[in-house]
């Protein structure tokens, strides 16, 4: 699961040049409607439980890996609340320098925003492999930094940077050592 994440960012980011394309005029609208649903559900609804579980899975049996059901828990609820409020609506988006605007119509969206940085952001964190630890810090400071810079923009603009960053997923698969987790070298 975590190995798959760099190729399902750079999918859900081509699917965000279909919702551009479609603010712009350049597809069909109801192509880009379409393309902004995918978007979101995928960023709204699959990503705060998709991370933790695959942080789960590549974690050793332990008391970290128990530990990541609550991130994973945590993700399902934050999910089960970004539905309900994509689903009372209205859904938009709208063009901005450099980056898309969504709105949902969320309520409290600064806690479940918060939530949501926990449960992906903190899984990553507590991971026992180093490599994973420091890519959860790496992707907390870019959110305190985005959200900052232009919190009109942040799903947009984090998603687009996780995008790019994934890539340090890949190293990490591709290169890291078997058994570096800081769970065996505890005991």
């Amino acid at each position: 699961m975590l190995a798959a994440l760099p190729v399902l960012f750079a999918a859900h980011q081509l699917d965000e040049a279909f919702v551009w394309w479609g603010l712009q005029g350049n597809v069909a609208s109801v192509v880009g409607r379409v393309a902004l649903w995918a978007y979101l559900l995928f960023a709204f609804v699959v990503l705060p439980v998709y991370v933790p579980t695959a942080v789960w899975a590549v974690e050793p049996a332990g008391w970290r890996r128990s530990a990541m059901v609550a991130f994973i828990g945590l993700g399902a609820v934050v999910s089960g609340l970004l539905l309900d409020a994509m689903v009372r609506g209205p859904v938009t988006a709208r063009l901005a320098h450099y980056h898309l605007s969504y709105g949902t119509g969320l309520h409290s969206g600064v806690v479940i925003v918060a939530a949501y940085v926990v449960a992906t952001c903190g899984s990553l964190i507590f991971s026992g492999y180093g490599d994973i630890a420091l890519f959860g810090v790496v992707n907390l400071v870019a959110v305190a930094v985005l959200a900052r810079l232009e919190i009109d923009g942040f799903a947009s603009l984090w998603c687009g940077w996780a995008a790019i960053t994934s890539a340090a997923i890949a190293l990490h698969i591709r290169f890291g050592r078997p058994h570096t987790s800081l769970a065996h070298t505890a005991t």
